[in-house]
């Protein structure tokens, strides 16, 4: 799912409009709404058609907006499709995935074949791991594992077997910032293959596409959605990689509901004005943080003192509310004792929202290429749009209970 037919004349759309604009006009092309201000939710499996002529037709036509059977989508998905697309300036079309996790299958499915070898950072997100580990070695596909900070160096252990190099940039743990730009620059001089798994910034914070990535991948479940009321997942890709993303993706029969796809799309229509209070909250909770004395350091790009922060001011445009801070010491219980007690902050997986979260996090054992070492255990916070000050309140009460329990 991605471009419509005739994309830049059907919707007026084009790169030099600002992302706000592109958000709130993005897929709303009078082809999928009609008169109405929303795409509507079209649940559909069967298509009909006038005639024999006009299935045959339809049959031999693939692009969004051709009519064939519900599972290759109707206008609900299109139109959202479509917008993600407007926001990857270079980008030639977006497929929808059910889930974050199923979006990075089916670009690795994509790009790699038996015999081939991924190079993968070892900050990324645990259950992109898992897949490599298990789906990938099981298929004959090579994963290695390289150091966030590798940079230029990348090339160094670039084999002959390589066939794509996947970032994640900040990692959703550790939020290490990649030297994205050293790194496409190797790749593209070696005809390697670039994913980036660009959740945490999303395309208004870094455009992927434009900086040189081949797919650049969305959790949608997290800040697309904003609502944590539903589960997708996107990759946008260059002219080059999204025939075959789509092929890959329809022969494996991925499917988004139209309801979810509609939920994704009315969040969209929001994710500036909300970016930008996730970033601000998360600043003025992250820089609490820093001047905290329970607190031996605080994971977040946009601080000065934050390894990567120098990357970050070069390549991006803002901050988003995921980050996290490592305890000064103590055991396991003492953290759990500090979240636990916490008002405001919901226990669970996911971010994106507009609830905050707090998670215990020990990644320690997700390293294989580099190790993590910190003075105490960690936890990662996402801000949501709740009042910083009421949040501060609520963690100043909780590393008192951490003091208390160490």
């Amino acid at each position: 799912m991605g471009r419509g037919p005739d994309h830049t004349e059907g919707d007026g759309m084009s790169d030099d409009l600002r992302d706000e604009t592109k958000l709130v006009s993005g897929g709303r092309r009078p082809e999928w709404t009609g008169p109405i201000v929303n795409p509507p939710i079209h649940r559909a499996s069967t298509i009909l058609f006038e005639d024999c002529a006009a299935l045959k037709h339809g049959a031999g036509r693939n692009a969004d907006g051709d009519f064939h059977y519900g599972r290759r989508g109707t206008p609900t998905q299109w139109a959202l499709a479509e917008a993600l697309t407007e926001l990857e300036p270079g980008a030639e079309g977006t497929i929808l995935y059910p889930s974050g996790v199923a979006a990075i299958a089916g670009a690795l499915l994509t790009v790699l074949k038996s015999g081939d070898e991924l190079l993968m950072v070892d900050s990324v997100y645990g259950p992109t791991r898992a897949f490599c580990d298990t789906v990938l070695r099981g298929m004959g596909i090579a994963t290695r594992y390289y150091d966030p900070s590798i940079g230029a160096g990348i090339a160094e252990i670039v084999g002959e077997r390589t066939a794509a190099i996947f970032l994640e940039s900040p990692g959703s743990l550790t939020f290490e910032v990649q030297d994205i730009p050293a790194i496409v620059a190797v790749a593209k001089a070696r005809g390697i293959v670039t994913l980036l798994d660009n959740t945490w910034a999303t395309p208004l914070f870094f455009p992927a596409i434009a900086a040189g990535i081949d797919l650049a991948i969305l959790a949608c479940t997290k800040y697309i959605v904003g609502h944590s009321d539903a589960m997708l997942g996107s990759v946008t890709a260059t002219p080059a990689h999204y025939p075959a993303l789509r092929r890959m993706s329809q022969l494996f029969g991925q499917y988004v509901s139209p309801d979810d796809a509609y939920l994704a799309s009315r969040g969209l229509r929001t994710l500036a004005v909300r970016l930008r209070a996730h970033e601000a909250g998360g600043l003025a909770v992250a820089r609490w943080l820093e001047t905290r004395p329970e607190v031996a350091g605080v994971l977040h790009p946009a601080l000065p003192g934050c390894p990567g922060h120098a990357l970050w001011v070069r390549d991006f445009t803002g901050a988003t509310g995921l980050f996290a801070f490592i305890l000064d010491g103590g055991p396991a219980s003492a953290r759990a004792a500090l979240i636990d007690g916490l008002r405001h902050f919901g226990i669970g997986y996911s971010w994106g929202g507009y609830e905050s979260l707090a998670l215990p996090i020990d990644p320690a054992g997700l390293r294989t290429a580099t190790a993590w070492q910190a003075a105490g255990p960690a936890i990662r916070l996402h801000i949501g749009l709740e009042h910083p000050d009421d949040l501060i309140a609520d963690l100043a009460a909780g590393l008192d209970r951490y003091t208390e329990s160490k």
